[in-house]
């Protein structure tokens, strides 16, 4: 039994959006953790004033009900021109993706500065339900008149990307996750992670 080998540390992935999920399992992917969704139906209010305080309510709160560590993110675009809106309501400014970008295309239609920046905060809980790690990180952008790619979800086909004339959309997966807000708040949580799964495997 000595020689058998351990299973992957489990992590809970506190989210309900499907493409967040599929982009955290590529960015975890290496990692010796077993990626769990959380339960049906997971769904928090997200009442934070910041990107860090939600992404902390929402760890806490599938650490809670799973009882297993817990890693979320909250993400969102604010743009200069519209005072830093939509901001932490990114996700509930509008119903779906088409119809958020439509909206925030028509509302900064009177403005000639469209600079923007995506910020990505990440906070993983442990199994009691305390607060573990906390990183936020940014990436800075244009507005473009209208959406250019295929790729990605939510606002990445109108977040042209500073120095690389792309919209995140545009992006392959590897040129994305070295841009991306979120590939950089991962490269600051990479220690964090290491712990985890050594804190995770020495307690089983």
């Amino acid at each position: 039994m000595s020689n058998q080998k351990k299973a992957n540390a489990p992590l809970v992935i506190a989210s309900g959006n499907a493409g967040k999920i599929k982009e955290f399992g590529k960015l975890l992917s290496k990692y010796s953790l077993n990626i769990l969704s959380p339960p049906s139906g997971f769904e928090v209010d997200e009442n934070g004033q910041t990107f860090v305080e939600n992404a902390r309510i929402k760890a806490l709160k599938a650490a809670e009900i799973t009882g297993k560590w817990a890693l979320a993110d909250d993400s969102g675009l604010s743009v200069k021109s519209l005072d830093g809106a939509p901001g932490v309501h990114s996700s509930r400014y509008a119903k779906s993706d088409q119809q958020r970008i439509t909206r925030l295309l028509q509302e900064l239609e009177p403005f000639n500065d469209r600079t923007a920046r995506f910020t990505a905060a990440l906070c993983i809980s442990s199994s009691q339900n305390d607060v573990f790690c906390e990183v936020e990180a940014h990436c800075d952008g244009v507005i473009t008149k209208g959406p250019r790619g295929t790729g990605g979800f939510g606002y990445d086909p109108i977040f042209e990307v500073n120095g690389t004339g792309l919209t995140f959309a545009e992006m392959g997966r590897e040129k994305k996750e070295k841009f991306s807000h979120r590939g950089k708040a991962f490269q600051l949580l990479e220690p964090a992670l290491h712990e985890l799964i050594k804190l995770i495997n020495d307690s089983n």
